[in-house]
């Protein structure tokens, strides 16, 4: 999952889009993909957040490569805390600020141990507590994991819903909130992960692939590529 920090350079506030539109991209992205997965690889709660707390500023793929051999030899806090700080800071090393993911990792490795019996808690307030884990974060593993419908606004979603006009918003927040204001509840569980794939492959951040895209006679952007 990449980075948040530079989402303002991509915001444009778009025009809020009526209620049946938005019902209508959301039936079109269902019907294209009715069960949508998120990329990074994982074996339980506690493996993904893990890997999304080593996504902050790094891409799924290099996730994925860095955590395969990792995965295989640690399934829990307790397991990470017996491998170690060096040998987990080794597996990572190819990931940015992968010093800092580490130290958070063991910490709250640590934390699940101590106070949580070794078990991820499944309240979004209980995640954020955990060293490395903000909203973000939290948001996709209740969503991967619980089947919550709560939204992760990363770039690829910050920058889909403000020029679609399915979520304008002038900061991560405004636009998750916009998410959860406008895509109809029916829609809710899955919409983060059409909108970061949607923004992933098609509505890019440079060259957004509109003569390919599903809802480019709804979409609001005006700049479209055709």
């Amino acid at each position: 999952m990449q980075a948040t920090r530079k989402l303002r350079i991509d915001f444009r506030m778009a025009k809020q889009l009526d209620y049946n539109t938005i019902r209508e991209i959301f039936e079109r992205f269902q019907g294209a993909e009715a069960e949508p997965k998120g990329e990074l690889n994982h074996t339980n709660a506690y493996t993904l957040v893990v890997a999304v707390a080593l996504s902050a500023q790094a891409t799924d793929k290099g996730v994925n490569k860095a955590t395969e051999a990792l995965f295989k030899m640690v399934e829990t806090p307790q397991q990470m805390l017996d491998l170690g700080i060096d040998e987990l800071t080794d597996h990572i090393k190819t990931i940015g600020l992968y010093r800092q993911k580490a130290k958070n990792v063991m910490k709250m490795s640590q934390i699940l141990v101590d106070y949580y019996g070794g078990i991820v808690p499944n309240s979004r307030a209980a995640l954020q507590s955990l060293p490395g884990v903000g909203r973000k974060t939290a948001n996709v593993v209740l969503n991967m994991w619980w089947q919550q419908p709560a939204q992760a606004v990363d770039t690829h979603i910050f920058r889909v819903g403000n020029r679609s006009g399915i979520a304008p918003g002038k900061d991560v927040d405004a636009v998750e909130r916009a998410i959860e204001d406008n895509i109809p509840a029916d829609f809710q569980l899955h919409a983060h992960h059409w909108l970061i794939l949607h923004g992933r492959y098609t509505c890019v951040a440079r060259k957004p692939k509109c003569a390919a895209c599903l809802i480019r006679d709804l979409c609001m952007f005006e700049d479209k590529n055709l």
